[in-house]
């Protein structure tokens, strides 16, 4: 009996010892989920927050002239209305992503998206001194997503894209953006940069959680923008460019009803 005892007992405690094993495993994977969420909602919002930071130091400008040009300060206040709500909308649909609930999908026009994008950071690009070329074609099907998230994969490639070239100085820093439709009749979107490309030994990790080569980036970028193509039924890669830069293309499948 006292055998039998101290075998029930060591058992009760191998229990145990399983059961804690598993609250500390639950409870490390909620803070690891946390952070993944702070972390993916604090590089989105970056962006339009820089935004409104910058216009009202416009605003500011405007306004504490020798003769205030009110017109162009309240232009500035509306655009800062603008960015604040975007960056509320980009944390709403991060939160959702995370939470892997139902997107907002609506018939869109990817090249529409395309242009407002380059209104959103056309002065970003101006700053890291890059010039842009659009190669949009025309008469493109419309595509079923989320307008603010897919704005945020083309934001995430072209910031990436600029960024790619700031150590460049013996070339121009042009950056292209294409639309097409190909082979299999998805849209098909482009983003390519005449950076430093992609190493041999970061390919394969360029869209993994927390993977970064930049010096004060968070690694979550490319992962979100992967995220939110599977949602949108699309797919995102990356290629290096010969003899310089790389590509970045994402697929998205035509909208069914307009397909029909």
């Amino acid at each position: 009996m006292t055998d039998r005892k101290r075998a029930e007992e060591r058992l009760r405690a191998s229990e145990q010892r399983f059961l804690d094993a598993q609250m500390e495993l639950a409870h490390v994977t909620r803070i690891t989920t946390l952070g993944e969420l702070a972390a993916s909602i604090a590089h989105e919002v970056n962006q339009p927050l820089a935004a409104v930071v910058a216009n009202a130091e416009a605003g500011l400008r405007w306004l504490r002239r020798g003769t205030p040009d009110v017109d162009a300060a309240c232009r500035s206040v509306e655009w800062i209305i603008d960015d604040g709500n975007r960056a509320s909308e980009v944390i709403r649909r991060v939160r959702a992503l995370a939470n892997k609930t139902e997107i907002e999908k609506v018939s869109l026009n990817v090249n529409e998206i395309i242009r407002e994008v380059i209104t959103l950071v056309q002065r970003e690009l101006i700053g890291h001194r890059v010039s842009l070329q659009m190669e949009l074609a025309p008469a493109l099907p419309p595509v079923l997503g989320d307008r603010v998230q897919l704005q945020q994969v083309i934001i995430n490639l072209v910031m990436n894209g600029a960024e790619a070239m700031q150590s460049v100085t013996d070339r121009p820093r042009e950056l292209v953006i294409r639309s097409c439709q190909d082979e299999t009749r998805q849209v098909l979107v482009g983003v390519t940069d005449c950076g430093v490309g992609i190493s041999a030994e970061n390919a394969d990790r360029l869209f993994n959680a927390f993977f970064t080569t930049k010096s004060g980036g968070m690694g979550m970028g490319l992962s979100i923008c992967r995220s939110i193509m599977e949602a949108h039924d699309g797919r995102l890669w990356a290629t290096a460019n010969a003899p310089r830069g790389a590509t970045f293309q994402f697929t998205l499948p035509v909208n069914a009803d307009h397909a029909s």
